[in-house]
């Protein structure tokens, strides 16, 4: 699974004998839990939903013309290759919150020529689930693991009207309710998220957010768009020495980027991701 962290400072608590992963935030030692939110180690997920995209989907809005001509002309070349590319995700949503993961990389958009309010997720292409149902499995997933909190990072939007916005902004107070922590906790722990029964932090990026409490503002990330290990690391480290401005989160992306040719020919992309994690990891530890 390649993942995000909100920060490298205090790292995930584990137990040699038995690490419990499901339940690690209510497993931190004490000394942790008046520790901002900010400085914890949080695995994330980047595209959290990829693992659900159709490949029979529309290409997003916002694709070149150029890009949309060749996908109708070469479909059968163009689609296997685009699917490989944007599934970031091999597992659920519900089995990544049981293997610890507590940020998610949420892009929303609504499909073109849909009379519907329905919204699902993109990443080149469409998902199969919705936003609504994906929701409604994380909040099922809080129920029962009621110290776990979870960062929600919703954006892009690709194709929301201010009445789509509206919709799905009702959708997520009716869904996670009390759990939302409003934006006007200064300084959040687990001790005083825990104390408040608050369980989802709700990044909204889109000034829609402005007009309601329950969203924070859109979280800005670390993209090292880079082609090779040794430039992913540089690019962290860059940003490390940098700092990061006030106590904000910011969630690093270790993204490199290859061109189109190579994208379109690697028949074993997760292969390949997972030897530049190998050699990042390396590099870096």
């Amino acid at each position: 699974m390649k993942n995000s962290a909100l920060s490298t400072e205090v790292t995930m608590y584990s137990d040699e004998d038995q690490q419990n992963y499901e339940d690690w935030m209510a497993s931190l030692p004490e000394e942790l839990w008046d520790v901002p939110l900010s400085s914890l180690a949080i695995p994330g997920s980047h595209d959290a939903m990829s693992y659900s995209l159709d490949i029979n989907s529309p290409l997003i809005r916002s694709e070149s013309d150029t890009f949309r001509l060749l996908d109708g002309i070469f479909y059968c070349l163009t689609r296997p290759a685009i699917y490989r590319w944007s599934t970031t995700q091999e597992k659920g949503i519900v089995e990544q919150l049981s293997e610890g993961i507590r940020y998610f990389d949420l892009r929303i958009a609504h499909k073109p020529y849909d009379p519907s309010n329905e919204l699902y997720f993109t990443h080149v292409i469409y998902t199969h689930l919705t936003v609504v149902e994906t929701l409604w499995a994380i909040a099922s997933w809080l129920e029962s693991h009621s110290k776990e909190v979870v960062i929600l990072a919703c954006s892009h939007f690709e194709g929301l009207t201010e009445k789509l916005h509206e919709h799905l902004i009702f959708s997520l107070k009716k869904i996670f309710g009390s759990k939302l922590c409003p934006r006007k906790e200064t300084v959040v722990t687990l001790r005083g998220l825990w104390a408040l029964g608050y369980q989802v932090l709700l990044s909204y990026d889109d000034q829609s957010a402005a007009r309601h409490q329950v969203l924070w503002p859109g979280i800005p990330y670390w993209w090292a768009n880079q082609n090779t290990a040794s430039g992913v690391v540089s690019y962290l480290d860059w940003q490390k020495d940098m700092g990061r401005p006030g106590r904000r989160s910011r969630p690093a992306l270790s993204k490199f980027t290859k061109g189109m040719c190579f994208v379109s020919t690697d028949l074993f992309p997760a292969e390949t991701l997972n030897t530049l994690k190998s050699e990042i990891l390396e590099q870096h530890l």
